[in-house]
Formats: C-alpha cells, structure tokens, sequence
C-alpha cells in the first residue's frame, strides 16, 4: 500500500507538472526570459533550466506510460525490454541536457567497460551522476548496469517503477540495520555475466567542500590514521569502503572500474546549476580506469581503496587544470 500511495503521488504529480509547462509555455517562458533580462543574466539560465524541467516532465511521462503497457503486456520481468526502456530514458534525458541548459559529455574510453562482468566505482559530485554513468554504460558500452541507489531516488517515478523492475537497489541511508541494506546491497554483485556491470557510488553523497571538512573530522574521532591519510582530497570525498567491499566480495571474479568525470562540480544544487548556466552549460568529461581482478589484493582493502581514491583525486584535478588551460 505505501508503494501504491507513493508512485501515485509521483505520477500524478509528475503528470500535472507536464501538463501545466505545456499549457502555460508563453507564460513561464516569457517571464523567466523577463527575470533573467532583469538581473542581466543575458544566457537566460532560468529559462533555459525551466525548459529542461518541461523536457524531463513529459520524458518522465512517456517513460511511465511504456512501463504501463509492458506491464498490461505481461512484459514486467522482461529484463531486455527494461534496459531497452532505460537507455531510450537516459538517452532522452541527455539530449534534453543539451538542448536546453547546453551541458555536453564525452566519454573517453567506454571500450575498457567491456566485457563483462565489472564493479564501477563512481565519484559522485552531482545530481546528474547516476544519468550521465547510466548512460556512458548502458548507452554507449550497451551493457546492463545494475545500481545502489538512494531511497530518496525513488520520488522520481521512472527511477521507481522501472528501476525496482531491473536489479537495482535502493539503500536505505538512515537504517538502523546496515548488515540488511549491505545483504541486499551485495545481492547486485551475484550472477554478474559478460554485459552485466554493478555500479555504486562510494562517497554516499554529492561532494562539496563542506561535506568533506565535517567528514574529515568525525572521521579523525574515529580513525585518525585514515583521516589523515585522506586529508589531502581536494575534490572528492572520503569513499565509504562498506558498500564497496560488500559487492566486491559477492563478485570475486569482476573486475574493478573506476569512473571519473569533471564538468559536473557545482551541480550539486539547483542554486549551483542555475550559477553555471551563466556562464554557460560547458562539457563534461568522463573516463575509466580498469582494474584487474588479479591486481585487488585479498587483504587491506579499505587502504586499497582509500589509494584508488587518491588517485582518483589527483585525476580530477589534473582535468580540472587542463580545462581551465583550454577555456583561456
């Protein structure tokens, strides 16, 4: 029953808020172009990110309406049909970033995913991550992700209803019982095949400086050691080895991908996203680094990946520096 009230709620909400965009266009579209003229914010960026709001309502829209038809055609366990429905809404979704708010990624080396079976290890720096990785996977690799996810996710309801309907998991972050959502988390890391990726994000939450610091310093009352260790991340946060290591044991046989991107920084917000179209919606990397199973040392692994982390930090900034060298 609380499934039921909950995609009802999202549904209908998500349904109206299409159909009110569409009917009242002239309406938003005039005055945000107004608001934005007025504070002298010339590429329009309430505009441009009520348009992608539009955009993304009605693809939430059609998204659930196919689900609906594969489910009336006895179609709900069709994994196939699922990730065919996933990729068209990822793919969607990222045409819709472009044309909109102007937001362009490249994937650098997609090939190194395949084959199967592989861990991706993702930084996560914006509300954008879980689409762009699920789209640099599914869409161009043209493997089945299978992901940890947020609970909070699940208000959005093509996440919910299509994401419950493939080997997804939805972590529960305020559980009193972490040796359940770890059961349950390590379940994705079963049965892996040759297109079948598990993907999780081991920060736990978008990155931003803040959230570092008072990371950095409940974890020095803890472990000073790792606090100390980890004190020179300048970009990512502190990953969580729990969830990792959870899906690395249930997969001994995966190899370990770690997925790195810039030009998502600041999107943590609406108040971030709203800041970049300012200036304009630039472009955003994204690479892998693989692992070999061979290479994962049995024992320390919470150090293994601490290093990787590290690595992975060292990386983003040296991205960050060449952009910036390529803007002047």
């Amino acid at each position: 029953m609380r499934t039921l009230k909950r995609r009802l709620a999202s549904v209908v909400g998500v349904s109206l808020l299409a159909l009110v965009m569409l009917a009242l266009w002239p309406v938003w579209v005039a005055g945000s172009v107004l608001f934005d003229v007025a504070r002298r914010k010339w590429r329009l960026p309430t505009t441009r990110l009520m348009a992608f709001a539009a955009c993304w309502a009605w693809i939430e829209v059609a998204g659930v309406a196919a689900s609906a038809v594969m489910f009336t055609a006895g179609q709900r366990k069709n994994l196939g049909a699922h990730y065919g429905l996933q990729r068209s809404w990822a793919g969607a979704l990222m045409n819709a970033l472009r044309w909109t708010v102007g937001l362009r990624v490249h994937v650098k080396n997609p090939e190194v995913l395949r084959p199967g079976p592989i861990i991706v290890l993702s930084r996560h720096a914006s509300l954008a991550d879980s689409l762009v990785s699920a789209w640099a996977v599914g869409n161009i690799a043209r493997l089945q992700p299978r992901y940890v996810l947020k609970r909070e996710l699940m208000s959005d309801p093509c996440l919910d209803i299509v994401g419950h309907r493939l080997p997804n998991y939805f972590l529960d972050r305020g559980s009193n019982n972490q040796s359940e959502e770890l059961r349950g988390l390590a379940q994705l890391g079963t049965d892996l095949g040759e297109f079948d990726v598990a993907v999780i994000f081991p920060e736990g939450t978008r990155t931003n400086p803040a959230k570092r610091e008072r990371i950095l310093a409940e974890m020095a009352k803890r472990s000073p050691e790792r606090a100390e260790r980890l004190a020179v991340l300048r970009h990512l946060l502190p990953p969580k080895p729990a969830g990792a290591l959870a899906l690395m044991e249930a997969a001994p046989n995966a190899d370990i991908v770690i997925a790195g991107h810039t030009g998502f920084d600041g999107l943590d917000t609406f108040g971030g996203m709203l800041r970049r179209l300012e200036n304009g919606g630039g472009v955003g990397e994204m690479w892998f680094v693989r692992i070999p199973r061979s290479e994962v040392p049995a024992d320390g692994l919470t150090r293994w990946l601490d290093d990787r982390w590290l690595d992975l930090d060292r990386a983003v900034g040296a991205e960050l520096v060449k952009d910036e060298r390529h803007e002047q």
